[in-house]
């Protein structure tokens, strides 16, 4: 692949490179335009999510080194857009020496959750009780420790509930045994389900945003409440402390993502991803620094921007695709019954179940913001026709 050379803006700006063509990369454009700077995406195909918005954004295998390489010699720094980047990959990538953010030692505890697992709790952070499986008598053993039902999870590739599995007798689990070692966690008797969102840059700058509430149907993030309502200042303090920490002791740059439950007890972590989240698509409304833009400011070590709330609630409803087919007339309608609503839609064709766009709403209280923007998602999806 000989990788087209992007445009570089006048003034000495640099150019970031993002792997995938997603949704996280897409959302990225306007940020990227109001800082000045360049972006270009090696994206899947051509009518790609990402590849609708960046004049560069060539096509490419991100499994491919020579691909990658080629495409990465005329960027300044390199981030990502989802997890998946193979180690030759990033090995690669570090041998020509473009830097990259997070790091492939960074980005290791989120490809590979027994890592992620063995890491946190080396550090003492809280997580659910856990062990490595690679037999039927190990699933037996953790089973009768912890209790049945347990969570089962594969280590590397999974994501929004694929690859997890609530496991009710080890039969369940052997054909996951049959392919390599099995995460096993207790299931844990939680509250609700929180998230911590930080961002830090190469010298160590670091922001947090206010901890939230996400609602999950079927494995799915359906709405999150920024801030988490009757959230303890305490706890809230203690959760953001471990998400920087997190952040600093694994030398993750950029955006970095900590979902936890709550308990009776305090918080455990469950997951990490090192990249802009479902979580924070609430911010590109509601705080003052959105999470795109923040994730540009880390990844080149700018000075990061304030991510402090902008209203009392923002409330984030993902869009997710139902009878519509044709978006553009629901667009309109809503936006001529709500002037506030903010509709941000990924560029996707429709398909039941698939992540298209999500709705944010900014209000005085949770339950007008959660009504204006159940609405708004829900007309979208075809649940409701008025």
């Amino acid at each position: 692949m000989s990788a087209p050379v992007p445009l570089r803006a006048p003034g000495g700006f640099p150019v970031v490179g993002i792997i995938g063509g997603g949704q996280l990369a897409r959302m990225c454009a306007g940020p990227a335009a109001e800082l000045g700077i360049t972006v270009t995406v090696l994206a899947e195909e051509a009518d790609g999510a990402a590849a609708q918005v960046f004049r560069s954004a060539p096509v490419g295998d991100y499994t491919d080194p020579a691909t990658v390489v080629a495409f990465a010699q005329h960027c300044d720094v390199i981030t990502f857009d989802h997890e998946h980047v193979p180690a030759p990959v990033l090995a690669a990538l570090e041998e020509l020496g473009v830097p990259m953010h997070p790091s492939p030692a960074a980005l290791a505890y989120a490809q590979n959750k027994l890592s992620m697992r063995e890491r946190l709790s080396d550090m003492g952070i809280p997580c659910p009780r856990w062990r490595a499986a690679t037999s039927v008598a190990q699933v037996e053993d953790f089973g009768a420790e912890v209790g049945w039902p347990l969570i089962a999870k594969v280590p590397v590739g999974g994501y929004d509930g694929k690859g997890v599995l609530l496991a009710r007798s080890v039969h369940e689990v052997a054909d996951w045994l049959a392919r390599g070692p099995v995460l096993l966690e207790e299931r844990v008797d939680f509250e609700r389900e929180l998230a911590v969102l930080v961002a830090r840059s190469p010298s160590g700058q670091a922001a947090a945003w206010p901890v939230v509430e996400t609602v999950q149907e079927d494995g799915i993030c359906v709405e999150v409440h920024a801030p988490a309502a009757h959230l303890d200042p305490g706890l809230a303090a203690e959760a953001t402390a471990a998400g920087l920490r997190i952040a600093g002791e694994l030398g993750v740059t950029g955006v970095l993502a900590v979902e936890i439950f709550q308990t009776a007890d305090g918080f455990v972590v469950n997951e990490l991803a090192m990249r802009p989240h479902n979580s924070g698509h609430w911010s590109m409304d509601g705080s003052v620094t959105g999470q795109f833009e923040q994730h540009l400011r880390a990844v080149l070590d700018l000075p990061l921007g304030d991510p402090r709330a902008r209203s009392a609630v923002t409330v984030m409803a993902n869009v997710l695709g139902g009878d519509y087919a044709e978006l553009y007339p629901a667009y309109r309608h809503l936006m001529a019954r709500d002037p506030g609503l903010k509709v941000h839609l990924y560029g996707k064709g429709v398909r039941p179940g698939r992540k298209i766009g999500h709705v944010n709403i900014c209000a005085s209280t949770y339950a007008e913001a959660h009504e204006r923007a159940r609405h708004a998602a829900d007309y979208l999806q075809g649940v409701i026709t008025e």
